[in-house]
């Protein structure tokens, strides 16, 4: 399965955007683009860099290679509604986001790794796809092989400590360890900076 193997610190730095929790820390202490010439490419920026910076920023939060993004920003253009909108609503309906979302990982790189490894069931089947597209009535649950792993006993731990706020498109109970979908992401309930606008007009040239 193809990945994205660059360090996310390096990656967050490069888009000026924290792309996993532990970018935080480091971003504060070093700012600007990464690397010996990083300082001297700053400058004004053109409408197609900050375009394309969007573009980058969105993929790798999303943790998606650029093939899979350009797939589904071309499914959204072709689906009713705003094509950026219909993009976020499609990123936030992958299974490892929803995952994350659900505060079962700490970061959507930790919830794909842990949906790769075969420890959830959709609707009573076990999966290893994260990209798996989620709708209204799905129901994930983690496999009963899992649950007594030292990772699934501490949950309650790994729930308070990713903090996701209350989302109307799905409950969580880590009690029974399941995450239900009950209807499709808003626009609000996806990320507040990105401007999808500006990716709409990337792939627009």
């Amino acid at each position: 399965m193809a990945r994205d193997r660059d360090p996310i610190v390096k990656q967050s730095r490069r888009e000026g955007y924290a792309l996993h929790p532990k970018a935080h820390k480091i971003m504060a202490r070093k700012s600007g683009i990464p690397g010996q010439h990083g300082r001297d490419r700053q400058g004004k920026v053109s409408m197609y860099a900050q375009q394309l910076r969007e573009k980058q920023k969105v993929r790798r939060l999303y943790g998606l290679l650029e093939k899979q993004f350009s797939l589904l920003m071309k499914e959204a253009t072709r689906t009713e509604g705003k094509s950026g909108e219909v993009l976020l609503q499609l990123l936030e309906r992958r299974m490892d986001n929803a995952v994350y979302r659900a505060g079962f990982a700490l970061s959507r790189r930790a919830s794909r790794q842990l949906v790769s490894h075969g420890h959830f069931m959709l609707n009573g089947r076990r999966v290893d796809i994260p990209s798996i597209r989620l709708k209204a009535g799905d129901v994930i649950t983690v496999r009963p092989k899992s649950v007594s792993s030292g990772y699934f006993k501490g949950l309650d731990e790994v729930i308070k400590d990713a903090n996701q706020p209350s989302l109307g498109w799905l409950k969580s109970d880590p009690k029974k360890m399941t995450i239900t979908i009950t209807g499709l992401p808003a626009r609000s309930e996806a990320e507040a900076d990105i401007n999808e606008q500006l990716i709409v007009e990337y792939y627009s040239r």
